[in-house]
């Protein structure tokens, strides 16, 4: 077997495995940390490709500052335990089921494309470096990019929201 089918499917499994461990672990803290590992595993996926510039992005910004935010607010919040958690699960399968059927759909899709999906990528003379990267960001996805900035900045302030507490007016005594 070839060094680096077997290098991938280490990483494959890892991956995989911590990304299982997120979504069915019952301590967001961990989970939290399982999250981490994969990010980290990920970053490795664009190393082996070809793309540091990426991969140094994804070890800063996702499993650097956004896992340290995502750490704060669950401490905040005191949520390290997720309580009630199966009248969520039963409301929330089906919408699951049909969006994992579309991934897979994708997934598939992509597969089976895979010379037209990457012919655009390997014509690129400098995939991977932050010049191509700004300039395809800034071209071809602005839409996207800001659409994901409004999201963060939603999720920021869904944070404080649900982190303030509810200040109670004193009760007047009726004497």
């Amino acid at each position: 077997m070839d060094a680096n089918l077997t290098v991938f499917i280490i990483l494959a499994i890892v991956a995989i495995g911590s990304a299982l461990g997120m979504l069915f672990n019952r301590n967001a803290v961990y989970s939290a940390l399982f999250l981490i590992l994969n990010f980290a595993t990920v970053a490795v996926f664009y190393i082996i490709l070809g793309a540091p510039f990426v991969a140094m992005t994804q070890v800063t910004v996702y499993a650097g500052a956004i896992m340290v935010l995502f750490l704060f607010v669950i401490m905040l919040l005191g949520a390290e335990e997720l309580k009630g958690i199966s009248e969520v699960r039963d409301r929330q399968f089906w919408p699951a089921v049909i969006f994992g059927v579309l991934l897979l759909a994708e997934i598939v899709t992509v597969v089976f494309l895979k010379d037209t999906v990457f012919q655009a990528i390997t014509q690129m003379e400098e995939f991977g470096t932050p010049a191509a990267i700004g300039t395809t960001l800034f071209n071809d996805y602005l839409l996207p990019f800001e659409v994901v900035a409004f999201l963060l900045l939603a999720a920021m302030v869904g944070a404080i929201v649900i982190s303030r507490r509810v200040r109670q007016k004193p009760e007047k005594d009726e004497g």
